[in-house]
């Protein structure tokens, strides 16, 4: 577990500048695997596999809780046995922290 999961989401309303692609890369290390950045360096994503809808909707609501108990959101694309999770920091164009922290967050599930 890393320490991420300890920390919770600071409020964002832009004025700050998104994480460099090093410190990114630095705080993807510190999640389990499975995560990437996209290819323009603005989100993390990871897609995860169930056995089953209702396992996957299982994971939806989950991951709906550490949302709304963070105050951050992804967007999700959900499917028959997979659910594809994105995080971005909207108000800042990028990643920040608070990307790391929820993607911590699910890995703890």
């Amino acid at each position: 577990m890393t320490d991420l999961v300890k920390k919770h989401c600071k409020p964002c309303e832009g004025g700050v500048e998104p994480l460099g692609a090093d410190e990114a890369t630095k705080l993807l290390g510190s999640l389990a695997d499975g995560w990437e950045i996209d290819h323009s360096g603005k989100e993390i994503r990871k897609d995860f596999e169930f056995n089953g809808f209702y396992k996957t909707m299982a994971f939806v609501n989950a991951v709906a809780w550490i949302a709304n108990s963070e105050g951050h959101h992804p967007d999700m694309e959900v499917g028959y046995r997979h659910c594809l999770v994105r995080y971005t920091t909207h108000a800042i164009g990028g990643l920040s922290e608070n990307d790391f922290i929820c993607a911590a967050h699910i890995d703890a599930l």
